[in-house]
């Protein structure tokens, strides 16, 4: 439980809400779920994308501390889930590694075991969603890309960023930026001070990780990445999220494309799948391949 609970806390350097710019009025970020119906809410906090009319990918570290996931919401509706399945090289950071970090400020372990791990998921729904069109995932470059990010998860202004300990639950907002790399299992971008900054210029924060990247194809919003981690700013022994500098990374869904294929064309595709009411067990997984750096 302890292990969970910080788990919870670190996760915007692994999870996605709006941090905006502080120069712009936040209504300007708010948005309305209709905008992008496909945007599915996990119990608590965290979301998904509904990719196909009976799955959900999301991020992995969104589900994994779940005790029991019975219900996501998709287009407003309450969906009840069959099942979940946890990509194989995902695992959660040791705890050993967390205490370290809380006592001594020296995230560097943390941030490099968070780049080693698959960080999917998928949720299988007992039913398929008839009344939402699922999002298509986008398999060209993002390098370069301006990409549009949403999630109801802490906000709070590039000055200041957002604390940990806030509200992970917030109302929904979007924002952008300009993905500066790609690498195998990510991509990623830089939150932008005034003036060098879009015009809605943004950064995730806590409480939304799983939550869309979306690239414009031909006026369609295609998924290029699920918002994932952050390399936050490093004062003392705290880590300050939600600031100007930092860098927020998202899973490269066209690394997964063939996994996520598979694993909804036959059920199984090397995950460990876990029934609603029941969390994975991990003494079987295998270990995460290393990041090419």
């Amino acid at each position: 439980m302890r292990a969970a609970a910080l788990l919870l806390l670190l996760a915007s350097f692994g999870a996605g809400a709006v941090v905006i710019r502080d120069d712009v009025p936040d209504l300007q970020y708010r948005m309305a779920a209709s905008e992008f119906p496909a945007l599915a809410d996990v119990p608590g906090e965290g979301h998904g994308v509904l990719i196909a009319p009976q799955w959900v990918v999301t991020a992995a570290h969104v589900v994994s501390w779940q005790h029991a996931l019975d219900v996501v919401v998709v287009g407003g509706t309450p969906r009840a889930v069959r099942r979940v399945v946890v990509h194989t090289g995902y695992k959660p950071p040791p705890q050993e590694m967390i205490d370290t970090a809380l006592k001594s400020g020296d995230w560097e372990a943390y941030f490099g075991f968070a780049s080693s791990v698959d960080d999917i998921a998928l949720i299988e729904l007992a039913e398929p969603v008839r009344d939402v069109a699922p999002a298509r995932i986008y398999h060209g470059s993002a390098l370069g890309k301006v990409v549009r990010f949403m999630g109801r998860g802490a906000t709070g202004t590039g000055s200041k960023g957002h604390s940990l300990h806030g509200s992970h639950r917030t109302d929904l907002r979007h924002g952008y930026n300009t993905i500066s790399l790609s690498q195998e299992r990510w991509i990623g971008y830089t939150f932008d001070p005034p003036p060098n900054a879009l015009a809605l210029e943004a950064s995730s924060g806590s409480g939304d990780s799983g939550g869309p990247m979306l690239v414009e194809v031909d006026r369609e919003w295609q998924i290029a990445g699920l918002t994932a981690w952050k390399r936050g700013q490093v004062e003392g022994t705290e880590v300050r999220l939600g600031r100007y500098g930092e860098t927020g990374y998202g899973v490269r869904l066209a690394n997964y494309a063939d996994w996520i294929e598979k694993t909804m064309a036959t059920g199984d595709a090397s995950g460990i799948s876990v029934a609603p009411g029941k969390r994975a067990d991990r003494s079987s997984r295998a270990p995460a391949r290393p990041t090419p750096r």
